[in-house]
């Protein structure tokens, strides 16, 4: 694990930046999973649920070890609440990641032709909005360097505003899926159809999160 007390030494956001590598890893495996729910490998399928569920684990141990060193006299740069406020959000796309591998390793199902293409889609776009907001996290050192201005603030002010279009692009393919998958409803039980109205949640709550997080960054930046 990271020592958190030698990266507090470092910056302000080293913590939240090796706790974002934690969340990093989570993220990283549901395209996988989802393609192993495709090729209806289930065995494989409930490996992988295992094994994000550990590393939403790793990221669990990070957060907590990040909350209970927290050393107020090297918070002059950043509000503590804000800070804690991202720390938050963070691991909440991991629990979010591990989620899904609970939901896909619950029963065994499978992808129907109405609405498989359109949820790869989805998929895709809340992932990438998770890697916009993943940058402007990365980026904060050099936020600091600066001291929240100049080049570098509007530089952060772009990403963020880039998130929230991901995060809209997310919604309205969010719609559209429901539709295709609404005309496939009498080809499943009702049990399958409420679990899948779970994951679609779940998967778009990725591009909600991240956006939240990119906003909170922008707070501190408008704070400054």
């Amino acid at each position: 694990m990271l020592h958190i007390l030698n990266l507090f030494g470092r910056s302000p956001f080293a913590p939240l930046q090796g706790h974002m590598e934690k969340v990093v890893d989570c993220v990283n495996e549901l395209e996988p999973l989802f393609l192993l729910l495709k090729q209806k490998d289930y065995t494989l399928l409930n490996e992988k649920a295992e094994k994000i569920s550990a590393l939403e684990h790793a990221a669990d141990l990070t957060k907590n070890d990040i909350r209970n060193h927290l050393p107020g006299s090297l918070f002059l740069s950043i509000d503590r609440g804000n800070f804690l406020e991202m720390l938050s959000l963070q691991d909440s796309l991991a629990d979010r990641a591990e989620d899904l591998g609970i939901l896909l390793s619950m029963r065994k199902m499978e992808f129907l032709p109405a609405f498989e293409p359109i949820f790869f889609q989805f998929l895709h776009k809340n992932i990438e909005a998770f890697h916009g907001v993943k940058k402007i996290i990365y980026a904060l050192g050099e936020l600091l360097e600066s001291s929240f201005g100049g080049a570098e603030a509007e530089k952060v002010k772009a990403m963020v505003e880039d998130v929230a279009f991901r995060e809209h692009e997310a919604d309205v393919l969010q719609a559209e899926l429901l539709k295709a998958f609404f005309t496939a409803e009498n080809q499943i039980s009702f049990g399958t159809f409420y679990q899948w109205e779970k994951i679609f949640k779940t998967v778009g709550a990725l591009s909600n999160i991240s956006e939240k997080l990119a906003n909170c960054v922008r707070m501190t930046l408008d704070i400054k």
